[in-house]
C-alpha cells in the first residue's frame, strides 16, 4: 500500500515537470519486468554469511559465490523507488600494508576511482553524473584499517544502467590505471587529503591509539599513511599492493535496490566472473593482541582541544560464530553498560566534575575486544572527574542495579528493536547495503529486524536479564588482559602521567553517589493545558493530498496523512520569528537555545523526569532557529505522537528554568574555544557566518566573555517572551489518521491562549561590501593548512525560489569545474566545493560561495581559478552535456527524496501561513527541468559580478606575520 501511495505523489511532480498524464508517468516509473532469468549452476548460492550461525537467514537477501571466489549479497528494496545501492568491499585496509606501504590502501582507493580498462581517466564520475548520481554523496569510497569500500547509489536504475555500472566497477577492481602519469597526478590529491585533516583531532587520535593499542599494528597504521611512504609510492609498488589484495576471493558485491534480485545476481556473474587473482591468495596479517608489558598511561599536550581522558580495558579479539546465545549475552552486556551511562549522564546534568562521560563496548578493527571510557572534564580538574567516573563504575561493579533501572533500559531496547520491525518496510536500500558492509567487516551476520527482536524477547523469556546477571556482566566487561589510560591537556603538565596513574589507582569507594529510587511519573504530572480548541476552517491542498486547519486561537496545522513511512510520524512546531525576531544590535543568549532551552525542563519537571516519560516511547525534542521561525521537532510513532504534541505545547506554555543545563552549556562552549583557533575549519566555524552577515551579532559564535557572563536570569529574560509569543504552525506528517491528528492538535496547541505577533521590525540581513583584498584571519594549527573562499550575494524570499534553483544548478557546474581545475589539474585541494543558498524565510541573505582548503601559498591560485570560472560562466554558455550532468542528479534527488516525509516537511514548512510555498513545492521539478544554458549564463551575469564578490582566507599565524598580512578583527 505504501509503495502505491508514494508513486502517485512522485508522479504529481513529474507530471507537472514533463507535462504528462499520471497514467503515462506511472507506466514510465514502473520498471519493466525482465525476462525470466536463471543463475548459472556453477554459482554456489548457499547463504555464506550465515555459515556456522544458528540465526535464521534473512530470506530477502540472496547470496552467492562465483567460481572465482567472489561473493555477493543482493536483495530487492524499493526505498526510495527506482534506486539501486551498490557496494563493492575489498577485504584490505591499512592493517594489510607493509611498513613501506603505509597509505597504499587509501592511495589505491583514489586510483581505482580515477579510471580503468573500461573508462578513461576521471570519466567514471561523469558517467555516473549522466545517470543521475551525485559525486561525493551517491558515488564515494572509504578506506579503513580493515577494508576498502566503493559506494554507488544509482537513481532511476534500470538493468542496463546497473549493468554498465557493474562493468565500470569490475574494471576498477581488476584493472585500474597504474601508469606513473596517473599516480603522479593523484599523489598531490592524496597528500592534500592528508594535509587538510583537522590537525588537533588527528594528533589526538594518533597519540591515543599509540597508547591504548601499544604493541599492535593498529597503534601506528593510520589509513592516511605517512608523507614519506606516499611520496615514495610508484606505479609499480602500488600495482604490487593491488595484485596482492585486490582479488575476487577478497571481494564482496552488495546490492540492494528496486530491481528483481535475479537480475542483480546475473549481472554480478556477468561482470565479475572473469576476474582472476594474481598468484596465491595471501593469509590475513596478524593484527596482534593486547600487549601486557606496554606502558599503562600516555599523555598529549594539544592546545586545540579541551582536556580529554580515555580509559580502556582490553581483551584479545577472536572470531565468534554468530550464534543466538552469543548475541543474547551481548545484549546483557549492553544493558549493563547503558545503566552505567544513564547514571553518568545524570551526574553530569546535576553539575558534576565532568561534562560528559560514556562507556562503550567495541570490537576494534579485529584487533581487540574492549571496554572504553571517554571523559570530558569540567575545566582543568580532570583528576577529580576521573575519580568520580571511576566511582560510578565501581559502584556498578559492587552492587546490582535496581529492578526499576533494569526495566527502564530493557524498555528502551525493546522499543528500539520493535520500531525496527515496524519500520523495516521503509528501510532505505542504501542503509541495508551499508549494514551488510559493516557486518562483513566485523565478521558477523545481518539478521532481519523481526529475528533480532525475537532474540531479545527470547532472552527475556529465559530470564537472562536480572539484577544479578547485570552485576556479573558489569564485573566481566571491566576485566581484561590490559588496562590503559590516556589524557590530552591543552597546556603542558610534566606530572600528568604520574597523576593519571595515581587517579587510576585511587580509592574511589567513598565517592560513589547515593542512588535515588526512580519516582513514578506519567503525563499527568505535566502542567495542564486549557480546553481543546475549536476548528474554524479546513482547507484541502490540491494535488499534494494535504490539509490546512485553522483553530480559534490562531494556531494553524499543516497535516499530511500518508503511510509512505510505516509507523513514523514527523511532528514539527514553528513559532515566532526566528532570526528575524532576534535583535541585530547586540549579542543575545540565542546561542544557548540548542543546548539549554530544551533540557531546562517543563514546569517542575526537569530533564531527568522528562527522560522517564520518554522511556520506551518514540519522542524527540530537537530545537532549531530558522530565518523566520523557532522550531521544535521530533520523529514519533502513531502510538506516541499525541504525547509528542503535548510535550511541545507544554514547553511553549509552561517552560521550566532549571539553571543546571545552562551551566553545562556554558562549560561545553568554553571547553571548545581552544579548538576554534587551532585550524582553518575552527576559525570558519567561529567567524564565517559573522563576516558573511556583515558582522551581525545574530550569527557566529559569541566571544568567550559573552558566554561566561550569561546568567540564568538573563537567559530566562530573553527566551521566556519568545516561547510565549508569535504565531504557531504545527506540522504533522506521516502515519496518522486525519481526524485523530486534528483532535490531538486541538487538545494541545489549540488549547493555548491566543498569542500576539512580534511587534518589532525585522532587521535586514546584510552581505559585506566587495573587498579588493581578502579578509585575513589566522589560526594556530599546522603551517601547511589554509582556507580560501569567495562569495557573491544573491537574494532571498519565496517569490525568488525559481531563481534560487537556477543558482543551485549554476553552483553545481561551478563546483565541477573548480574540482577539475583545483584538484585534478593542480592537486592543490582535496575537496573544493561551491554551493548556493537562497533563504525563503528572509528577503535577502542568499549567496553563492566557493571554498577550498589549500596550502597557504595557493590561496591566490584559488582566487584566480574561481574568478576565471566565474568570468567564463558569464561569457560563454555551457555545453548540453555539462548542463545535463549538473541538472540530472538534482532532478533524481528530488524524485527520490519526494518519496519521504522529510522532503515535504522541509519544502512546505511555513506554508500554512504562506501559500506561495505550496506553489513553489509543486514547481520544483519543473524549475530544474526547464533550466537552460542561457538561464545559467543570465544568472551568472546577474550575480557573479567582480564588483560584488567578497573574499576571505584563513592562514597560519606564522605565514601572516612573515608576509605582513593585515589580520581582520573578528568576533573574538
Amino acid at each position: 500500500m505504501a509503495i502505491m501511495f508514494r508513486v502517485p505523489r512522485l508522479a504529481v511532480l513529474v507530471s507537472i515537470a514533463l507535462g504528462m498524464s499520471l497514467p503515462a508517468i506511472a507506466q514510465q516509473t514502473t520498471p519493466t519486468a525482465p525476462a525470466p532469468l536463471a543463475v548459472r549452476p556453477e554459482v554456489d548460492r548457499s547463504p555464506w554469511l550465515f555459515k556456522g550461525s544458528d540465526i535464521t537467514p534473512d530470506p530477502e537477501w540472496h547470496f552467492g559465490t562465483l567460481p572465482n571466489g567472489l561473493r555477493y549479497a543482493v536483495r530487492k528494496n524499493g526505498v526510495p523507488p527506482g534506486q539501486v545501492s551498490i557496494r563493492v568491499r575489498i577485504d584490505a585496509g591499512s592493517l594489510y600494508e607493509n611498513d613501506s606501504e603505509q597509505g597504499y590502501a587509501h592511495f589505491m582507493e583514489h586510483l581505482v576511482f580515477r579510471g580503468s580498462q573500461y573508462v578513461a581517466d576521471n570519466e567514471a564520475k561523469r558517467t555516473w553524473q549522466r545517470l543521475g548520481a551525485t559525486f561525493g554523496s551517491d558515488t564515494n569510497a572509504q578506506t579503513t584499517f580493515t577494508q576498502t569500500v566503493f559506494k554507488l547509489d544509482l537513481p532511476s536504475a534500470t538493468p542496463a544502467s546497473v549493468d554498465e555500472s557493474l562493468k565500470i566497477l569490475s574494471g576498477m577492481m581488476e584493472a585500474p590505471s597504474f601508469d606513473d602519469k596517473v599516480v603522479n597526478s593523484e599523489r598531490p590529491v592524496v597528500m592534500a587529503e592528508q594535509r587538510e585533516a583537522p590537525g588537533p583531532q588527528v594528533r589526538f587520535g594518533d597519540a591515543q591509539r599509540a597508547t591504548i593499542f601499544a604493541g599492535q599494528p593498529f597503534a601506528t597504521r593510520s589509513p592516511i599513511g605517512t608523507t614519506k611512504t606516499l611520496e615514495a609510492a610508484t606505479a609499480a609498488s602500488l600495482r604490487a599492493f593491488h595484485d596482492r589484495w585486490y582479488r575476487p576471493e577478497r571481494a564482496v558485491v552488495i546490492i540492494s535496490g528496486d530491481i528483481d534480485p535475479l537480475v542483480f545476481e546475473t549481472l554480478v556473474d556477468k561482470n565479475f566472473s572473469s576476474w582472476k587473482g594474481k598468484g596465491p591468495n595471501p593469509a590475513d596479517p596478524d593484527f596482534g593482541t593486547p600487549a601486557t608489558k606496554q606502558p599503562t598511561t600516555g599523555t598529549l599536550v594539544e592546545p586545540g582541544l579541551p582536556t580529554l581522558i580515555a580509559m580502556a580495558t582490553l581483551r584479545p579479539w577472536h572470531f565468534n560464530n554468530d550464534l543466538i546465545l552469543f548475541n543474547q549475552k551481548r545484549l546483557v552486556d549492553l544493558i549493563a553498560v547503558q545503566i552505567i551511562n544513564r547514571r553518568l549522564e545524570s551526574r553530569a546534568r546535576a553539575g558534576g566534575s565532568f561534562l560528559q562521560a560514556q562507556v562503550s563496548l567495541d570490537d576494534v578493527s579485529r584487533s581487540v575486544n574492549g571496554t572504553f571510557v571517554n571523559i570530558v572534564p569540567v575545566g582543568n580538574n580532570w583528576e577529580q572527574a576521573l575519580k568520580d567516573v571511576r566511582a560510578v563504575i565501581a559502584d556498578a561493579q559492587a552492587n546490582p542495579p535496581s529492578q526499576a533501572e533494569l526495566d527502564r533500559e530493557l524498555a528502551e531496547y525493546d522499543a528500539a528493536m520493535k520500531n525496527g520491525v515496524d519500520t523495516s518496510r521503509v528501510e532505505a536500500g542504501s542503509a541495508q547495503a551499508d549494514n551488510m558492509v559493516q557486518a562483513l567487516d566485523i565478521r558477523e551476520t545481518v539478521a532481519a529486524p523481526d529475528v533480532s527482536y525475537k532474540i531479545l524477547t527470547d532472552a527475556r523469556a529465559k530470564g537472562m536479564f536480572t539484577p544479578a546477571s547485570i552485576l556479573a556482566s558489569t564485573k566481566r566487561v571491566f576485566q581484561g588482559d590490559a588496562t590503559r589510560a590516556f589524557i590530552s591537556t591543552p597546556t603542558a603538565d610534566p606530572a600528568a602521567s604520574t597523576k593519571l596513574a595515581a587517579a587510576l589507582d585511587a580509592d574511589v569507594s567513598k565517592l560513589a553517589p547515593k542512588r535515588t529510587a526512580l519516582a513514578a511519573i506519567d503525563f499527568s504530572k505535566l502542567p495542564p493545558l486549557g480546553a481543546p480548541g475549536k476548528v474554524v476552517s479546513t482547507e484541502s491542498i490540491p494535488d499534494l493530498e494535504m490539509q490546512k486547519v485553522v483553530f480559534a486561537n490562531g494556531v494553524r496545522l499543516l497535516l499530511f496523512v500518508n503511510s509512505s513511512e510505516t509507523n513514523r510520524v514527523y511532528v514539527r512546531v514553528r513559532w515566532g520569528g526566528g532570526y528575524n525576531a532576534i535583535p541585530s544590535d547586540r549579542r543575545t543568549p540565542a546561542w544557548a537555545g540548542d543546548m539549554a532551552l530544551v533540557p531546562s525542563g517543563i514546569g517542575k519537571l526537569g530533564q531527568e523526569q522528562l527522560d522517564q516519560l520518554a522511556t520506551g516511547r518514540r519522542l524527540g525534542f530537537d530545537f532549531g532557529i530558522d530565518d523566520d521561525a523557532f522550531t521544535l521537532a521530533g520523529v514519533s510513532s502513531p502510538q506516541d505522537y499525541k504525547d509528542q504534541l503535548r510535550l511541545f505545547a507544554d514547553k511553549l506554555s509552561t517552560p521550566g528554568w532549571d539553571p543546571a543545563p545552562l551551566a553545562r552549556a556554558k562549560a561545553v562552549m568554553l571547553a571548545g574555544y581552544p579548538g576554534l583557533d587551532s585550524s582553518p575549519d575552527g576559525v570558519l566555524s567561529r567567524d564565517l557566518e559573522w563576516f558573511l552577515h556583515d558582522k551581525d551579532p545574530r550569527w557566529g559564535i559569541p566571544p568567550a566573555t559573552t558566554v561566561s557572563a550569561l546568567t540564568p536570569a538573563q537567559f530566562r529574560t530573553f527566551w521566556q517572551p519568545i516561547l510565549a509569543s508569535g504565531p504557531i504552525e504545527v506540522e504533522v506528517f506521516g502515519d496518522v489518521k486525519g481526524d485523530e491528528a486534528i483532535a490531538a492538535v486541538a487538545a494541545t496547541f489549540g488549547a493555548l491562549k491566543p498569542r500576539a505577533a512580534p511587534a518589532a521590525a525585522v532587521p535586514p540581513i546584510k552581505f559585506p561590501e566587495h573587498n579588493a583584498t581578502p579578509v585575513v584571519r589566522t589560526h594556530s594549527g599546522q603551517e601547511n593548512q589554509a582556507v580560501a573562499l569567495i562569495a557573491w550575494p544573491t537574494g532571498g524570499g519565496v517569490e525568488g525560489i525559481p531563481e534560487g534553483r537556477k543558482l543551485d544548478v549554476l553552483a553545481q557546474v561551478f563546483s565541477d569545474r573548480l574540482y577539475d581545475r583545483l584538484r585534478t589539474e593542480a592537486g592543490a585541494s582535496y575537496s573544493p566545493s561551491v554551493g548556493s543558498s537562497w533563504p525563503d524565510g528572509a528577503s535577502s541573505g542568499g549567496r553563492i560561495m566557493a571554498i577550498g582548503q589549500v596550502p597557504p601559498d595557493k590561496t591566490d591560485l584559488f582566487f584566480r581559478l574561481s574568478r576565471e570560472i566565474a568570468i567564463d560562466l558569464v561569457k560563454n554558455p555551457i555545453s548540453d552535456d555539462e548542463l545535463q550532468r549538473a541538472k540530472t542528479p538534482m532532478q533524481q534527488y528530488v524524485m527520490r527524496a519526494s518519496t519521504g516525509n522529510t522532503f515535504w516537511l522541509n519544502l512546505l514548512s511555513g506554508a500554512a501561513y504562506d501559500p506561495r510555498k505550496i506553489a513553489s513545492a509543486r514547481s520544483i521539478l519543473l524549475d530544474y527541468q526547464n533550466v537552460t544554458a542561457a538561464d545559467l549564463q543570465a544568472v551568472a551575469a546577474k550575480y557573479l559580478r567582480p564588483d560584488r564578490d567578497w573574499t576571505m582566507e584563513v592562514v597560519p599565524k606564522a605565514v601572516a606575520a612573515k608576509e605582513g598580512l593585515s589580520v581582520a578583527g573578528g568576533a573574538q
